[in-house]
């Protein structure tokens, strides 16, 4: 017997319990397991959760004060096939009402894309996680002319973002300011293991930032790409990683990304997908 009732911070155990229980079978976001991105995802405006003998099965949160309303849902993967997540879907839109609905997934499965996407929602973003077990690290040569040094936060690491990403689909550039300062305030960010790349005359052209193991931002200008910027820069950001003491590195990319073939080429193994789903509300 199922028992449906609201959750909250006091049940962070169970909740934490339950996404690993996802992530083991489905792969995904491995933060998604940590207490932060647990309570933004979850633990949102109004909670509801499925428990059946004192354990939590299944858990959503629904998140209304702001536009698209958003919601995050979790069926734990040995109550799947049996109805739960098409109720939590049901509970998530009545709480949204009218307004436009976003569900957000960071341990995506093909259950749950059949079932969102029979209910008129459409996927508007796929991420790649991958994995790369830095025991077997790349070998990948400089390229002629390059030289690296750890990262300054200034406006010229800004400037190198900004050139690196700005043809990109959709890319809205954030401030130096705003920039610059979500990496000072980040306490995982390792200044020290990220890279800027210089040409042979000084000119910053790409740069890798690492947050903690992951590899968080990788990008070269446009009229360097194609020469193994890029790779270069990652291949030291795993060396350096693994030089630091980690066992294992990560990062996600766009499924439309052709960086994805490279990172694979590198070594990085998928280890699930996360995804966005939007529902627009007709007038």
């Amino acid at each position: 017997m199922l028992i449906w009732k609201e959750f909250g911070e006091e049940h962070l155990a169970e909740l934490t319990e339950l996404a690993e229980a996802c992530l083991a079978v489905d792969g995904g976001l491995p933060l998604f397991a940590r207490p932060p991105l647990l309570r933004a995802r979850l633990l949102q405006t109004r909670t509801l959760g499925a428990w059946h003998d004192g354990g939590l099965v299944a858990a959503v949160g629904v998140g209304t004060g702001r536009v698209p309303a958003t919601s995050t849902g979790l069926v734990h993967p040995a109550w799947r096939g049996r109805g739960l997540g098409g109720r939590l879907l049901s509970w998530a839109e009545a709480q949204a009402g009218d307004a436009d609905l976003l569900l957000t997934t960071e341990s995506w499965n093909a259950g749950a894309d059949a079932l969102f996407t029979a209910r008129g929602f459409e996927r508007t973003f796929t991420e790649w996680v991958l994995r790369h077990d830095l025991d077997a690290l790349p070998d990948v040569a400089r390229p002629d002319g390059v030289k690296t040094e750890p990262v300054t936060l200034d406006t010229e690491l800004f400037e190198t973002y900004s050139a690196s990403f700005a043809d990109r689909p959709g890319f809205a550039a954030p401030t130096a300011e705003e920039w610059l300062g979500d990496l000072r305030e980040d306490d995982e960010y390792r200044p020290d293991l990220s890279l800027l790349a210089r040409g042979p005359d000084g000119t910053a052209v790409g740069f890798v930032n690492i947050i903690d193991n992951w590899i968080d931002q990788v990008g070269v200008v446009p009229d360097w790409r194609g020469r193994r910027v890029g790779a270069y820069l990652v291949g030291c950001a795993l060396r350096a990683l693994a030089d630091d003491g980690a066992r294992e590195a990560w990062l996600c990319v766009n499924d439309n990304n052709p960086a994805a073939d490279l990172y694979r080429r590198l070594g990085f193994r998928d280890a699930g997908r996360r995804a966005r789903y939007l529902r627009r509300r007709r007038p």
